[in-house]
């Protein structure tokens, strides 16, 4: 596999038109020791959720998971998944610890967001930016569920704008003095353990916040009623209040000042979790579908046997191998030390929980009557599956996020061209030399005349050549259109949301067809094709899928209706409105 030394973003290498194979081949694979440390875990979920799923529909409907439920999960060592061994936890890596949570996800969204918002966020912060000190006083008590965490950083005014937070903390002798009221923080009300954002900065002063670990026993804080919610009823969700909280100044999580960058690094390192509950709900979908398309009869037949149905059980079963793909991807590149993943884990994020709203509509929609109905579990994971678009950063954020971040290099360089580029006329011989050199580049994208090394794989296993040449296309494309959309827009890219989504769009595409072939040509090397076909059937179908939507989305950047889409937007704000009743 890769050298972790080797600290470049896939996709940004990609914007690039380099192809960083190196990164993502062979396909990475569970060491058999924690492979057997993982099937035991699956087996004892399957032991302590199993007996209770009767019991999930009635906690959802009342809107609560039981105090003594809440034990077992304590009990079974839940809350310790990804805390290292010597501090009384499993010390999971990310690739077992996603797999756990897709296993909870199968039986009950509301669990896996439970445990997962102490493991995913609500401690993560103390696991990558505490102190020794830290460490020793609160992961034993937070392996062993005495502590429950809670991340608490959105607010009533800022969600997506983590910058714009108004809750303060003052430094007074030898504490801080916390100020504020966060809000929808799951796990709020059973917490312990909060990883608080406030803002520490001069009055007015827009971000400069700092983050804090904050614990129950401190005076001043309280928690809102239980929120009356669509979907993850049972899991715990409040609004958490700090009125004059003494905070020792030794709760300082990380820099002062360098909160945001703590909230982000959490938020980035933590969207495997849910990238793993989002292929667990996917699975249980499928095999909910296919039971029942096989006991429903219509007209005679199993409505299994209807072309249509069939059609959407075959759409799922890609989707669910696609997203399983990329998110094991992500999950090696944190287990192999790489650094610089967060734009493939919120691809993660925005691939999964899109897949998973898609299955979920369709398997409701096999299940017909059945599915709307509350006696069976189509409707509750319908609504439990909504909310994942939106928490951990919204996907429209993170679409923003991917491509402005991925592209970043480009700029870079473009802006160094523009630089080089001043005086010109003057003297013509001055930047001739770095404008040769990107002119080259980009001919060379143009024409497909690259760098086998890196415009093109090397490793690939030949029977899946066609789909690799495919790729290699489509990365062309990408890089083309990066190119063509900086020189257009230049800095003022970051308001041109319609193109910066367009390019998102083509790179989450890539990013899980990479995973997928990568995926394919390994069990290839390590099967052989024969015993590979269903496998190639999913390339085949998704690859398919990928290049449609990459041509359309090249095809837009110049040819599109965005100016009529935004003039009628506008015309509804102004009317507040639809204007054109019949009446």
């Amino acid at each position: 596999m890769a050298d972790p030394k080797n600290q470049s973003s896939f996709m940004s290498s990609l914007c690039f038109g380099s192809i960083e194979e190196d990164l993502i081949l062979p396909y990475p694979q569970m060491k058999q020791p924690e492979r057997e440390t993982l099937k035991n875990i699956i087996g004892s979920l399957e032991q302590l959720l199993k007996p209770h799923e009767k019991d999930f529909r009635v906690w959802d409907r009342a809107g609560e998971l039981p105090p003594a439920f809440i034990e077992e999960l304590k009990q079974f060592g839940l809350f310790s998944l990804v805390i290292p061994e010597a501090f009384g936890g499993m010390g999971l890596s990310a690739t077992a610890y996603s797999r756990t949570l897709q296993e909870a996800a199968k039986y009950d969204a509301s669990v896996s967001v439970t445990v997962g918002a102490h493991s995913s966020i609500g401690m993560r912060g103390l696991l990558l930016f505490g102190t020794d000190a830290q460490k020793q006083k609160y992961l034993p008590k937070l392996a062993t569920g005495e502590m429950i965490a809670a991340f608490c950083l959105t607010e009533p005014g800022a969600g997506s704008d983590a910058a714009s937070i108004t809750t303060t903390a003052v430094k007074e002798g030898d504490h801080w003095v916390l100020n504020g009221n966060k809000l929808w923080i799951t796990n709020g009300g059973i917490a312990q353990f909060f990883t608080v954002f406030a803002k520490t900065g001069g009055v007015g002063e827009r971000g400069h916040m700092t983050a804090f670990i904050v614990t129950r026993d401190l005076a001043g804080i309280s928690t809102g009623h239980h929120e009356d919610k669509m979907g993850l009823r049972a899991s715990n969700t409040t609004t958490v209040h700090f009125d004059n909280v003494k905070v020792p100044l030794e709760n300082v999580l990380g820099e002062e000042g360098k909160g945001f960058k703590v909230a982000m690094k959490i938020l980035n390192s933590g969207r495997t979790g849910l990238g793993g509950g989002t292929v667990g709900a996917m699975k249980k979908l499928i095999e909910l579908s296919t039971k029942q398309a096989k006991e429903r009869v219509q007209f005679g037949k199993p409505i299994a046997e209807y072309g249509l149905v069939r059609q959407k059980l075959g759409h799922m079963v890609v989707e669910c191998f696609a997203a399983e793909s990329a998110v094991n991807m992500v999950n090696h590149f944190i287990d192999s030390g790489h650094e610089e993943y967060a734009v493939e884990a919120a691809i993660t994020k925005v691939f999964g929980t899109e897949a998973l709203w898609r299955t979920a509509d369709e398997a409701l929609q096999i299940a017909g009557g059945n599915g709307f109905m509350c006696e069976f579990p189509y409707e509750r994971m319908v609504r439990d599956s909504r909310i994942n678009r939106i928490f951990e950063g919204t996907n429209e954020i993170l679409r923003l996020f991917i491509a402005l971040t991925a592209m970043n290099e480009v700029g870079g360089e473009l802006k160094e061209l523009a630089s080089s580029l001043k005086g010109v006329f003057d003297n013509p011989i001055k930047g001739f030399g770095v404008l040769s050199e990107y002119a080259l580049r980009r001919a060379s994208l143009a024409t497909s005349v690259v760098k086998r090394e890196k415009g093109a794989f090397t490793k690939l296993h030949p029977a899946v050549k066609e789909k690799q040449e495919q790729f290699q296309e489509l990365t062309r494309d990408l890089a083309a259109a990066v190119d063509r959309i900086l020189r257009k827009h230049g800095k003022n890219i970051i308001g041109k949301q319609f193109a910066t989504k367009r390019l998102a769009d083509i790179m989450i595409d890539l990013f899980v067809l990479a995973s997928t072939l990568s995926r394919v040509s390994t069990a290839i090397s390590e099967k052989g094709a024969t015993a590979c076909t269903k496998e190639l059937e999913i390339l085949e179908v998704f690859s398919g899928q990928v290049r449609r939507r990459v041509k359309s989305n090249f095809n837009k950047i110049d040819d599109n209706d965005d100016e009529h889409i935004k003039s009628l937007a506008d015309h509804a704000l102004d009317a507040e409105g639809y204007t054109w009743d019949n009446v």
